[in-house]
């Protein structure tokens, strides 16, 4: 039997689920035919369905006409929540499989961190996890978690926002790089005077950078940048020497693309897995926390 009630309220009436679906997929056609064809039955069967449902309402939900099938007001008024159930109903049939739910995570991760260290492990964690439908955007490292609706986030930085519960992924450590022919001119640390500094909204990873050569005399007036991707794009075109997390871009530096004049380095902070202190995490991201944690340990392989 195909019989659903409405609700238990007592002047609700009970209809067919098989005539609802008849009438909705009609309606969006404007066709028996083609509903009929959708739903895998014939056109009488669509008909018979769509005629027990206008009898159980006491409505009219169709009329034909020479220019074909119209919908009635009734119709018109119950077709919309009807079409917007069914497709609500089928995706979240969608999230069951293989015996469990599937669970939606949606997190924002600074470009950096998405497009050079985790775009390349997603396979990894789709086998590991395959319950998980993930979702990311991308940020410039400045993130509202609970203002977005977001499950979690990967931004850089300290570790210490209010309200917010943080797991340390990477140590991050910093050097200059630039492109192949300013390369040859950066003999010494104080060469960096004759070339335009490129910065990012955290001013203070140059200084530290030049403190720990000696040198505190350079001027940074660099163009400011939000996105480390695009400081490096940057830096490769010739627009001057950028600081940049050097684990986050060996691609680059391994097809020289960009090159990396000096060794010194400074640590400048760590990325960070945040999510909500007053929300309890899901199934499916605590098995994204543990996932990152143990691929992090692993390194940069």
């Amino acid at each position: 039997m195909d019989i659903m009630k409405i609700s238990n309220d007592p002047r609700s009436i009970s209809v067919s689920l098989n005539a609802l679906r008849a009438f909705e997929c009609a309606a969006r056609h404007l066709s028996f035919t083609a509903a009929a064809a959708e739903l895998g039955i014939t056109q009488s069967a669509v008909s018979h369905q769509i005629k027990a449902l206008e009898d159980r309402l006491n409505v009219t939900l169709f009329r034909r006409t020479p220019r074909g099938l119209l919908v009635t007001d009734e119709g018109l008024a119950l077709a919309p929540t009807l079409t917007d159930t069914f497709d609500r109903l089928a995706r979240l049939l969608l999230q069951f499989g293989n015996g469990r739910r599937r669970d939606t995570l949606t997190i924002s991760v600074v470009g950096t961190f998405a497009l050079s260290w985790l775009l390349p492990r997603l396979p990894r964690f789709e086998q590991a996890c395959p319950f998980v439908d993930l979702r990311l955007l991308t940020n410039n490292n400045r993130v509202d978690v609970l203002g977005e609706g977001l499950d979690a986030a990967i931004r850089f930085g300290e570790g210490s926002w209010t309200g917010l519960h943080a797991s340390q992924l990477l140590d991050v450590r910093m050097s200059p790089v630039c492109c192949p022919v300013m390369a040859t001119q950066l003999s010494q640390p104080a060469d960096l005077i004759k070339f335009t500094l490129l910065r990012s909204y955290r001013g203070q990873d140059w200084l530290g950078w030049l403190r720990a050569v000696g040198l505190g005399h350079v001027p940074l007036t660099g163009p400011l940048f939000d996105s480390s991707i695009l400081m490096a794009e940057a830096a490769a075109r010739g627009l001057g020497v950028a600081l940049l997390p050097i684990a986050m871009f060996e691609n680059e530096l391994a097809s020289k693309r960009l090159v990396q004049p000096f060794t010194e380095t400074v640590a400048s902070g760590s990325y960070w897995l945040i999510r909500p202190q007053s929300r309890a995490p899901s199934e499916g991201l605590l098995a994204f926390e543990a996932w990152i944690a143990t691929e992090c340990q692993a390194g940069f392989a």
